[in-house]
Order: C-alpha cells, then sequence, then structure tokens
C-alpha cells in the first residue's frame, strides 16, 4: 500500500453515487473537496464518522470544502446508509476497487484475527487545482471531523 502524499495529482475518476448517478472527479475542480475512504456503509465505526461530518458540514461548506465519501459498497446500500442516517453530502461506489487503489489506500488488513484486502480508512483533502492538500491518516472515526476542521481552521 502506498497512499497519495501531499502535492501529488489526485487521479481523475468517475464512480456512481447513491442515485446511480455518475459523479467525476473534475465536476468538482476549482473547489477544495474531502475525499474520504471508508471500509463500509452502516457499520458502527463508519456510521460515526459520517455522522460526525454530516453534523459540521456548515463548517466545512464556511471553508469551502466538498465531501465525497468512497466504499466498496453498491449504490443501493449507499442510498439506504444516506437515508437512514439522513447524510448531507455525496456517497460514492467503487465496487472493484479501482479508485482506492489509485489513491493508495487497498490493502491488507487484519481485524479479529482474519487477514483479508480491504480500504484503509485515510482521508485526503484535494485543492482547487487537482493536488493533494492534506492527507488525514491518524484519527478516530469520532473525532474524524475535528481533525480536518482543525486543519481548515489553521490555513
Amino acid at each position: 500500500m502506498n497512499p497519495l502524499k501531499v502535492n501529488d495529482i489526485a487521479p481523475k475518476f468517475s464512480l456512481p453515487d447513491q442515485d446511480g448517478e455518475e459523479i467525476n472527479l473534475s465536476d468538482y475542480q476549482g473547489q477544495r473537496v474531502l475525499i474520504y475512504f471508508y471500509p463500509k456503509a452502516m457499520t458502527p465505526g463508519c456510521t460515526l464518522q459520517a455522522c460526525g461530518l454530516r453534523d459540521n458540514m456548515d463548517e466545512l461548506k464556511k471553508a469551502g470544502v466538498e465531501v465525497l465519501g468512497i466504499s466498496t459498497d453498491k449504490p443501493e446500500k449507499l442510498s439506504r446508509f444516506t437515508e437512514k442516517e439522513l447524510l448531507n453530502f455525496t456517497l460514492l461506489s467503487d465496487e472493484d476497487h479501482q479508485v482506492a487503489q489509485q489513491f493508495g489506500v487497498w490493502g491488507e488488513k487484519t481485524f479479529m484475527g482474519k487477514t483479508y484486502d480491504g480500504i484503509h480508512r485515510t482521508s485526503f483533502l484535494i485543492d482547487a487545482t487537482g493536488k493533494v492538500e492534506k492527507v488525514f491518516n491518524n484519527f478516530k472515526t469520532t473525532n474524524h471531523h475535528d481533525i480536518v476542521l482543525g486543519y481548515l481552521q489553521q490555513q
């Protein structure tokens, strides 16, 4: 696993959102975008992380940041997750984990003694020019939004 680093160019991608609409990273050109990769919708940790972002969306918008969440879940599951948790940002389906691989966050994981391949919980703040401005990989699901907002407030 070799995650993108600060100043790397974010890979261009197109993925279906929770409604099955194709979303391109290029749709956000000229804007800052927080792309956060998470393992699985509707699990306790991923729900805490998503709700933290949802509850702080006004602050993120004030900082000029759009949010895209990416997992390997199917669009139908993302739609249920969005409705259940009243999420106010876009979730994208990377079923074949190609985008996760391009960002360097797909790799071996160990959970409860089992080893498997999956998404490593990492977020990338992409600047208005399409470069990685900041990589967030040291946080808990409960404080992810605080770490991101703390960084944005220092800028």
